[in-house]
């Protein structure tokens, strides 16, 4: 299988209740043998708009700290927990997330990457929970390296904060853009 099939499969999804209010599912974005993977929590307003995740403030800031290390979005690939924007942007809710992940990890699969960088709690939660890691909560191992032995190899995953939460603490910015700094380190 590969992305456009997989967007053809998620295509009507109404696996949990925020099919009724979405415009449009937010698949993913980016090149389909991407190095990094970059999981957010959900689409918000201008995403789901748009059909592209990390397309509004948030994406703006994302774009920032890719500039940052030298890496453009074009070279990367973006998507999130949550296909569907939640109502009001709330937190996505433990169903939802459960209904949602199966797309993930086919995402995961066809991808990839030789690194995934979890953005914020959720997906942080969520990715070192598949992969059995004991991680504890993002602001603990926020820019921490794992590894993760398969039978591909190897790849690593290094949670960040969410680029949202330095909208609302700038002063998180200079601790997201150290974050990111580990993973140029890691490619």
């Amino acid at each position: 299988m590969d992305l456009q099939e997989l967007k053809e499969d998620i295509n009507g999804c109404k696996k949990c209740n925020l099919h009724k209010k979405r415009t449009q599912i937010v698949v993913g974005d980016g090149v389909s043998d991407a190095d990094i993977m970059f999981i957010g929590e959900a689409p918000g307003r201008q995403e789901d708009k748009e059909g592209k995740p990390f397309v509004g403030r948030a994406g703006q800031l994302l774009d920032s700290f890719l500039e940052d290390i030298d890496l453009d979005r074009n070279e990367v690939y973006i998507t999130n927990i949550v296909l569907c924007r939640p109502p009001n942007n709330r937190n996505p809710e433990d169903e939802e997330i459960e209904k949602c992940t199966c797309y993930l990890d086919r995402h995961i699969e066809i991808v990839d990457p030789r690194v995934i960088v979890p953005l914020g709690s959720f997906a942080t939660s969520y990715i070192l929970d598949k992969y059995g890691i004991d991680g504890g909560t993002i602001s603990s191992v926020h820019g921490e390296v794992f590894t993760v032995n398969n039978l591909k190899g190897s790849f690593r995953i290094v949670p960040q904060y969410h680029p949202a939460a330095a909208l609302y603490n700038p002063d998180l910015k200079k601790v997201i853009y150290s974050d990111f700094e580990k993973v140029k380190e890691v490619v």
